[in-house]
């Protein structure tokens, strides 16, 4: 018989073909990137090369797995960082205005077996988070003005976002690692605009107040240089009656004849006075 089989080519190829699909569904490769779970009659027995934080490379067992043929199958989980988008939708801040917000999240399957039993594939997963990362965006953003996205506060925001999401993440056996947004702006149109003018009328009544607390606090330095300078010329006319008058003459005429009272250059105008005019006083020296 076996003579036979080897003598027929057709024989011979079939056999190699049946030999080949038997090897095939016994053995199977597994990579260092994903984790093989062995479903028997739809449930899990054993998890090969499962995930491990800060597992070295080529030490994780991976490789070559046996199974019992057309009995077991075998569902592949990816051990890398997936991505999850979020379908772009509007949330209301606290200053009523609607943000058009788009964001993502990260996670990694760190439990393929709870993963398995929770949502049945990878796949489900992604479809499960989705949704529940745009409730928890509404939930959060909902919380907090436009500026606080503007703002350090925003690092707060994706904490907040991102514990909510792990929360429920952990009933699939996934770990959120980052949750990002990617666009947050107003609707185009009227809203957009209302704002501007808004944030620009906020602006300008913060100059102006800036520049009042300015203006108010040079009024005060003034008031003390005046108060400080009529002092020291109070105690200046206590010690010499005559020096102090001198000195404010000199000063008026500087003021009158050379400055022209008004800081002009000199010879603008003209003044006629009488030599014995008790302004000129000083210029007739102390004999007056």
């Amino acid at each position: 018989m076996t003579a036979r089989i080897l003598r027929n080519p057709i024989a011979l190829a079939f056999l190699a073909i049946l030999l080949l699909v038997l090897l095939s569904a016994t053995f199977a490769v597994v990579p260092e990137t994903k984790t093989a779970l062995i479903v028997r009659f739809g449930e899990a027995q054993t998890v090969v090369n499962r995930y491990q934080a800060r597992q070295d490379f080529g030490n994780t067992g991976a490789g070559i797995i046996a199974r019992w043929p057309f009995i077991d199958k075998i569902e592949w989980v990816d051990k890398r960082v997936q991505s999850v988008d979020m379908e772009q939708q509007q949330v209301l801040s606290t200053d009523q205005l609607r943000l058009e917000i788009d964001a993502f999240a990260r996670y990694r399957i760190v439990d393929a077996l709870k993963m398995y039993k929770a949502a049945g594939s990878q796949e489900r997963v992604s479809e499960a988070l989705r949704p529940i990362l745009g409730s928890a965006l509404r939930n959060e953003l909902g919380k907090r003005p436009f500026a606080a996205l503007l703002s350090p506060e925003r690092g707060l925001v994706m904490q907040n976002i991102r514990a909510g999401l792990n929360r429920v993440a952990d009933q699939y056996g996934a770990q959120i690692i980052d949750v990002r947004i990617k666009r947050a702006d107003l609707p185009e149109g009227t809203p957009l605009q209302a704002a501007y003018q808004r944030m620009q009328s906020a602006r300008e009544q913060e100059a102006r107040s800036i520049r009042a607390q300015g203006a108010k606090q040079a009024q005060i330095i003034r008031a003390d240089a005046d108060a400080e300078a009529s002092k020291t010329y109070a105690d200046s006319f206590g010690k010499d009656a005559d020096f102090y008058d001198f000195y404010r003459a000199m000063q008026s005429y500087q003021i009158t004849f050379v400055n022209n009272g008004q800081g002009g250059r000199m010879g603008a105008s003209n003044i006629v006075l009488s030599p014995d005019n008790e302004y000129l006083r000083e210029f007739r020296g102390r004999a007056r």
